[in-house]
């Protein structure tokens, strides 16, 4: 990785709900809400943005572990707000912890673990 990324660094996503992040399985809208899997989309996007200025050409980023609590709902058209901290920084890997907020406050809360890997291994571990 480049030098530069801190503890403490912040990355933030911007997005509205729309029907495709509703709660669905199989294509079965189950709840009119912002599902868990799209907050934690959303959650890993925030986090990404942190690290994608400091990769190296022959580098990538990989997701390692996730802690996430969806805390309230949200429906069709909220505003929400994703921002990431870097809370930790180990040898290869960029912990984030990640708060989620609509307009009435947080609606979700969790941690994003990423692993800096040279592309060449992810091709070997991915064939």
């Amino acid at each position: 990785m480049k030098p530069g990324l801190q503890i403490g660094d912040q990355a933030c996503i911007t997005v509205k709900v729309t029907e495709d992040m509703f709660a669905q399985f199989n294509g079965e809208v189950v709840h009119r809400a912002y599902s868990t899997v799209s907050m934690l989309y959303h959650m890993e996007w925030a986090s990404r943005k942190l690290i994608l200025p400091y990769l190296e050409q022959d580098e990538e980023g990989m997701g390692a572990a996730v802690q996430l609590k969806h805390i309230a709902p949200s429906g069709e058209k909220a505003q929400l707000e994703i921002i990431a901290t870097i809370e930790d920084m180990r040898r290869n890997y960029i912990m984030s912890q990640v708060v989620v907020n609509n307009e009435k406050g947080k609606i979700g809360e969790g941690k994003i673990k990423q692993v800096i890997l040279p592309k060449e291994h992810i091709g070997r571990q991915l064939s």
